[in-house]
């Protein structure tokens, strides 16, 4: 059995801990302030708890989880990691200069089981679930390696879009979520923070009465479900009109707007009559969508796919404009480095086999 992280304990659950080992609940807040605001990299910098105490802890927990591979570095500042998790299995996270901040892509699964033919992450069959300490390491690696180049910086954003898909993994997600939002942690505002799905249509209706802030994203693709479901095994299993009638009962319970992503692919998705019907798809709830039309990035096991021209890209976007529905190209980040999802741990493992 793995040593459990630190980092995977709510304060609640922490208080929970310490109360049960016979130590005050107030030790909690004391272990969370060296954690999130001093960042201590090791038990033994906590120096106002006691010997016994930073010695349980030691003898209890891991503090760092990840052990770091590998660190890509691209010229806009994208910065992707490979983490070793403690039983040698591999993960990706990537670290993004935005406009308004510091933006991290994490992973919640060592592997992907959605099927989506277009992806990296999902040539590689899920493994196992990542726990929340494994999720919230990933931030925290990150923020040391800010911390050590001293220019003040922090995570501001997180994306819950990294390898995996979040709701087969929801408790820990969760978990995750209310670790990193908490106002005495790490501090990342709900509104900062975005978790996506391929379409897990019983977890999105759950995910409306978490009651936490955090924005929805779909990773939607298709307008209709013959593509669709050629693009993402998962679609034969929640079709779009389950998981859009998923969609109907998160907006109304929680009014906030939803992004549908929409990777654009040559031939497959990107013709007019696609941009019409997405158009009717989105009609009825537009004043709560968001859609993020993304230029495929290429990936060498899927030959078969190419990324859609600017000028058919351009005028996809242009139909869901005149048909007012709000929508964005997206900007991209990493292209000269293995950028896309879940290529620089498929690239390390066969180079591991070979």
């Amino acid at each position: 059995m793995n040593t459990p992280s630190i980092y995977g304990l709510t304060l609640d659950q922490l208080e929970a801990w310490l109360l049960e080992q016979g130590q005050k609940k107030f030790r909690a807040q004391q272990i969370w302030d060296w954690l999130y605001i001093k960042r201590v990299l090791d038990f033994s910098e906590m120096t106002n708890l006691s010997k016994d105490l930073v010695a349980l802890l030691s003898d209890t927990f891991l503090l760092q989880p990840l052990n770091q591979v590998v660190v890509q570095e691209s010229a806009d500042g994208t910065t992707k990691y490979l983490f070793q998790l403690e039983d040698k299995l591999m993960i990706e996270t990537v670290l993004m200069r935005q406009e308004y901040g510091l933006s991290v892509c994490v992973t919640t699964q060592v592997g992907c089981d959605i099927g989506c033919t277009f992806c990296a992450s999902g040539m590689k069959r899920k493994q196992r679930d990542l726990t929340a300490g494994e999720i919230v390491a990933q931030i925290m690696q990150i923020q040391h390696y800010l911390d050590q180049k001293g220019n003040g910086e922090r995570v501001s954003h997180i994306v819950v879009m990294g390898i995996g898909e979040p709701f087969d993994n929801y408790d820990n997600v969760i978990a995750f979520l209310n670790i990193v939002n908490h106002a005495k942690g790490l501090a990342i505002g709900a509104r900062h923070i975005t978790v996506s799905t391929s379409g897990l249509a019983p977890k999105i209706r759950e995910f409306a009465e978490n009651g936490l802030q955090v924005n929805l994203a779909l990773s939607l693709h298709a307008p209709n479900d013959e593509i669709r479901s050629r693009m993402m095994r998962i679609n034969r299993k929640h079709p779009l009109k389950e998981v859009m009638a998923a969609i109907d009962e998160y907006l109304e319970k929680t009014n906030r707007r939803i992004t549908f992503e929409y990777i654009m692919i040559s031939g497959v998705n990107d013709r007019p009559e696609q941009a019409h019907e997405l158009v009717a798809l989105l009609k009825d709830k537009r004043h709560l969508s968001y859609v993020n039309l993304i230029p495929y990035n290429p990936v060498a096991e899927h030959i078969k796919y190419e990324r859609s021209t600017k000028k058919d890209i351009l005028a996809f976007y242009d139909i869901l404009k005149k048909n007012n529905i709000n929508c964005v190209i997206r900007k991209e980040h990493g292209t000269d480095i293995d950028a896309a999802c879940g290529q620089l741990r498929s690239k390390h493992l066969e180079k591991a086999t070979k």
